[in-house]
């Protein structure tokens, strides 16, 4: 999966309406993944703009495959109309195992995902720079997993422990000043 969306985030450019890049259907529900992983894994593919196609047996699948196929916060970041594929755009450690990968959203709003592939726990931290808001900008943090605001004043960056293989899916509303960059 990781192999994957690392080849899909070098053909974002070409992704929009009319047109999405395709990294193959969710493995979700389908074995050889963690809980974590799967929702790491749909993150993600929601993140890339993905078509989301189930690709386990939705007449047999467990209320952990449910609640990560039916999450609507994070089904609504792929389906956000302004259509921009989320990109890779921050690694820390030399070898690149702790992430973020973001992208804009239509009203000012973006998502991020905080994408840990290392095998043990890691503090990982988003920096406004990083996406093209200024620093200083007050900015609401919202996780999109337990549907809640963990936030709600971040002025230059934001900072969470994500567990070994897992992610933080999160949404930035930043305050109105703000034009964030376009990941094109």
């Amino acid at each position: 999966m990781t192999t994957i969306a690392d080849l899909n985030d070098k053909w974002a450019a070409y992704a929009g309406p009319g047109g999405w890049n395709d990294p193959d259907m969710l493995e979700v529900g389908n074995g050889g993944m963690t809980y974590q992983e799967c929702r790491t894994y749909f993150s993600i593919w929601a993140l890339m703009k993905a078509p989301l196609l189930i690709g386990c047996d939705v007449r047999n699948m467990t209320a952990e495959t449910y609640e990560i196929l039916t999450n609507k916060e994070v089904i609504a970041v792929n389906q956000d109309p302004h259509g921009v594929q989320g990109r890779k755009v921050q690694t820390s450690r030399t070898d690149g195992c702790l992430q973020v990968w973001a992208g804009p959203l239509t009203g000012h709003r973006m998502a991020v995902v905080l994408c840990n592939r290392c095998s043990k726990s890691a503090t990982i931290t988003v920096r406004w720079d990083a996406l093209g808001v200024e620093s200083g900008t007050t900015v609401v943090v919202r996780d999109l997993w337990q549907h809640k605001d963990i936030t709600g004043d971040s002025a230059a960056s934001f900072g969470t422990r994500v567990d070994a293989h897992a992610a933080q899916c999160i949404f930035l509303l930043p305050g109105q000043c703000c034009v964030l960059k376009e990941y094109h």
